[in-house]
């Protein structure tokens, strides 16, 4: 669809093919942590590092795009949970697809933890909203990860590799999933997975070294970029360590270049 295409140019970059995407949906989940606090001066930062696109919820929207500095796409995510919850694995749809339209989302993203006890239910949310971004042309990210009683390890490959598959199966057009820990492995994510993947930064890493690199084995093996939360608006410049991010995603800069973004 003419739409959906038109949208998707304004979250994946149409000549790398790749993207930089900086979820901020925390709020809901933990509260107003430490880089979301004040939302105008964290999206204008890491919008001037070069992120393409913002994830967020939709009261935020109004509070943190738009209207100002460089334009950016926007995401307007529909799931929720919080960390009070008797299971904060068990996401629940809070907002519709027709309301990320009239907030002028580029994009809507959904969150489903395969594995937990209501799989299910998010197994059918996924589904149904696939079938309206589609009658809409909106394009749709989903957060697939592998979460419940019987994942052990939910960066193991074969968790991750099905986790992302599912996503596909059931119709959306890019997957975030977690880094399985080395190349090879992640290898067989993105083959297995059919549509564009982007990693997860998860909590915030130690080094700056080991997130670049992190982000450069990714896309060696086909990775289509990064959404990154915490690892960009609770850095100590989200600006310069999303300048160097988009610097290796877009233009293939190695790990000791892109560092150099951060002096």
């Amino acid at each position: 669809m003419i739409g959906k295409k038109i949208r998707l140019e304004r979250i994946i970059n149409r000549n790398t093919k790749r993207t930089v995407i900086a979820p901020m949906d925390h709020g809901v989940s933990s509260g107003p942590i430490p880089g979301i606090i004040d939302m105008d001066e964290t999206v204008e930062s890491i919008s001037q590092g070069g992120a393409d696109a913002i994830l967020m919820h939709k009261g935020i929207v109004q509070q943190g795009h738009r209207g100002y500095g460089k334009d950016i796409g926007l995401i307007v995510h529909l799931s929720a949970s919080t960390s009070l919850a008797p299971d904060p694995n068990d996401k629940v749809t809070v907002t519709s697809v027709e309301k990320a339209i009239q907030l002028g989302a580029d994009a809507v993203s959904i969150h489903v933890n395969l594995g937990s006890e209501t799989e299910s239910q998010m197994l059918q949310e996924l589904g149904e909203i696939a079938e309206t971004c589609d009658y809409w042309g909106m394009p749709l990210l989903a957060m697939m990860y592998p979460r419940g009683q019987k994942v052990e390890n939910e960066h193991d490959v074969e968790f991750v590799k099905h986790a992302a598959r599912v996503g596909s199966e059931l119709g959306v057009d890019i997957v975030k999933t977690n880094y399985t820990g080395d190349p090879d492995s992640f290898k067989e994510v993105v083959e297995g997975a059919i549509v564009p993947v982007v990693i997860a930064g998860g909590p915030k890493i130690d080094t700056d070294e080991e997130l670049l690199q992190m982000v450069k084995d990714s896309l060696e093996v086909g990775g289509a970029g990064v959404a990154f939360g915490r690892n960009l608006f609770q850095a100590e410049n989200p600006g310069k360590i999303t300048r160097a991010i988009s610097e290796i995603v877009h233009h293939d800069a190695e790990v000791d270049e892109a560092l150099k973004f951060l002096e």
